[in-house]
């Protein structure tokens, strides 16, 4: 469901009206998932349909930096910094809670002068992908579960983040998993939380404290995967300034903390006939059906070369280690959470795959578009999976890419994900994530310098 069923740009501007909304927040999610764009005034949003932005605003680092003389690169942007055409896409409007005065925001889609849509944009990418699903008479059906962490406030990079004080005044200590009293301790900021969401018809679900000290997971009820990307999109902004405001810090990183878990973006997902609804997981006797396990078994013939969009960084391999809540591998298993696949126990038409691979620093846009990929593509090329896992999955072989560089190169040698996800999306990313991989290493860890300074 969207934030906004069925609305027209007539019906966003009564909207506005009703809201008396002074000042709009046009928005585009670049490739790392970042918000960039523009603040207008009400008046200039309604009299200047077609916004503008550079092209390479779409294509820069988590730096705001840009590749240089990479050759894919400079052919699928343009070297002369031409302009995109941005239109507001009325079914995501929402009013920005936070915000002083009235103030609304909504996620515009990305287009060239000739009215084609920019193809690299993670939003153009979802829609691409969705189209294929079309196309067979499939819809997908998705529900994303995002951990994250609370912190404290961390001016200095250089320092290692630690716990938030909560209201007993004391930081936690000891794993709280699902403890009540846990989540209780920061009740106003979630009590904010569920207010802005409301607000802003995100359709948040479950709130549960994880395993990690400060470790927190929201899920969402589930639904068609463009109006689930935009609502994580927009909960990210907004748990960000919602913990701001009661003075700490959250966030989306894989392994913010070492010692502590790390914080995933565990996506459920079906496909459903479009036609007749019935989830065509299942055959008509409620057992499992061969679409399903050929779904399972592109996810797993394709997620190691998915890796560099699921886990976007350096830092989101620290978190695909042994024992860590997280997978290693490949594996599947049925209501098994060692595993990189779950199939959670359920009826047949609620019969799904958890892809527990997916790091919470994902773009979310880009995140759903690779998992529906790969599932699109075992059930096309009838990919059957490996034998289910019924032990444990950790006591069996690492399989998952151990490293962001090893990952660009698999996504970049993947001819079948250049076809369904696009030629240019994979030469402008990739060249984006080598880019931040050469950033990463020009500095120098404490590790390095505590080890080998006087050693080596």
């Amino acid at each position: 469901m969207a934030i906004r069923d069925n609305f027209s740009y007539t019906d966003m501007e009564e909207w506005l009206d009703a809201k008396r909304v002074t000042e709009i927040e046009c928005l585009v999610p670049d490739l790392t998932g970042v918000a960039r764009g523009k603040i207008l005034p009400r008046v200039k949003f309604t009299d200047d349909r077609g916004m503008r932005l550079p092209e390479v605003v779409l294509g820069m680092t988590v730096t705001g930096n840009t590749p240089e003389r990479d050759a894919a690169y400079e052919r699928a942007i343009s070297s002369i910094d031409r302009d995109m055409i941005l239109r507001a896409d009325p079914s995501t409007i929402t009013m920005v809670p936070w915000a002083a005065d009235p103030t609304a925001q909504v996620i515009h889609d990305c287009y060239y002068a000739d009215g084609r849509l920019v193809d690299f944009a993670p939003r153009s990418v979802l829609r691409r992908v969705l189209k294929l699903y079309e196309q067979r008479g499939w819809t997908p059906v998705v529900a994303p579960e995002l951990e994250f962490y609370l912190t404290a406030k961390n001016i200095d990079p250089d320092l290692p983040l630690a716990a938030p004080i909560g209201r007993s005044g004391r930081a936690e200590t000891s794993r709280q998993v699902y403890s009540i009293d846990a989540v209780n301790e920061f009740d106003p900021l979630f009590e904010d939380i569920y207010d802005y969401c409301e607000m802003m018809n995100l359709d948040v679900d479950t709130l549960i404290h994880e395993i990690g000290a400060g470790q927190m997971e929201i899920n969402f009820q589930h639904g068609e995967p463009l109006g689930l990307a935009d609502k994580v999109f927009y909960f990210k902004r907004t748990l960000r300034e919602a913990a701001l405001k009661h003075d700490m810090y959250a966030t989306f990183m894989a392994k913010p903390m070492a010692g502590e878990p790390g914080s995933a973006m565990h996506v459920h997902q079906s496909v459903v006939d479009a036609e007749t609804g019935k989830n065509v997981f299942s055959n008509d006797d409620g057992s499992p059906s061969p679409l399903f396990h050929q779904y399972i078994g592109g996810l797993q013939r394709y997620m190691p070369s998915a890796m560099a969009i699921v886990a976007p960084y350096v830092n989101s391999y620290r978190r695909i280690v042994r024992e860590t809540a997280a997978p290693i591998n490949l594996q599947w298993g049925i209501d098994n959470r060692t595993v990189g696949f779950r199939v959670p126990v359920s009826g047949s038409q609620d019969r799904r795959v958890e892809n527990r691979v997916i790091g919470a620093d994902a773009n979310p846009y880009l995140a759903l578009a690779i998992t529906l990929a790969c599932g699109y593509l075992g059930m096309t090329e009838a990919i059957e999976p490996s034998p289910m896992v019924e032990g444990n999955a950790y006591d069996m072989p690492v399989e998952l890419p151990q490293g962001l560089s090893e990952a660009i190169t698999l996504l970049r040698r993947e001819d079948r994900l250049r076809d369904v996800l696009g030629e240019r999306f994979i030469d402008v990313y990739t060249a984006v994530k080598e880019l931040e991989h050469r950033e990463f290493m020009q500095v120098i860890s404490p590790w390095e310098r505590e080890h080998l300074l006087l050693h080596v």
